[in-house]
């Protein structure tokens, strides 16, 4: 257990477990009125991104000569942000009239899972929220669209009925959950 204690302080999951309580007090508080699609995967976004700081430790070597197995753990780190996000997406709709499914919601954050694990492994664990900000930006600029090109490019804010949406969030989540978990974080 005492290896729990390290890993988080080392990860700096307590400030991270903070700023997530504080920026989705206030992403539910602006969207009391309409709780849609957009709220959401914003929430989302902010849910996995402000964690996902802490995908990496403080000295990347002293994370690779350790003498324990890092995939486990860092496969579970990722659930874990995963699990959080879903909760706090999940958590308006006990008070919400108008609910998102949970189809969505379990859709965009396992995509947005996948992508925190591609950027801390691209760019290392401290820039692990880039792609999935730069994701819900492209998704919320891109003009609507039926091609497959911008379902895809706008899979955050789709229904759950659209097949390249779910399709992209599929791919992305094994990738970035593969890499993240048997490379880590870049140097």
């Amino acid at each position: 257990m005492r290896w729990a204690v390290l890993y988080a302080r080392s990860r700096a999951v307590p400030a991270s477990l903070a700023a997530l309580v504080v920026s989705m007090a206030v992403l539910w508080s602006l969207a009391r009125d309409s709780w849609s699609l957009t709220p959401v995967s914003l929430a989302l976004t902010v849910a996995v991104a402000v964690p996902a700081i802490g995908l990496s430790g403080q000295d990347a070597d002293l994370d690779r000569t350790a003498a324990i197995r890092w995939r486990p753990r860092r496969g579970l780190h990722l659930l874990l942000i995963g699990g959080l996000a879903f909760g706090a997406a999940l958590l308006p709709r006990l008070w919400e009239t108008e609910r998102v499914p949970v189809e969505i919601i379990a859709r965009n954050a396992g995509g947005l899972l996948g992508l925190v694990g591609i950027a801390a492994m691209l760019f290392g664990g401290a820039y692990g929220w880039t792609l999935p900000l730069l994701a819900f930006a492209v998704a919320f600029f891109t003009p609507p669209g039926t091609d497959t090109g911008t379902l895809v490019a706008t899979w955050l804010l789709q229904p759950a009925d659209v097949a390249a949406a779910t399709w992209t969030a599929v791919v992305l989540a094994v990738a970035g959950f593969g890499t993240y978990a048997v490379f880590g974080g870049r140097r």
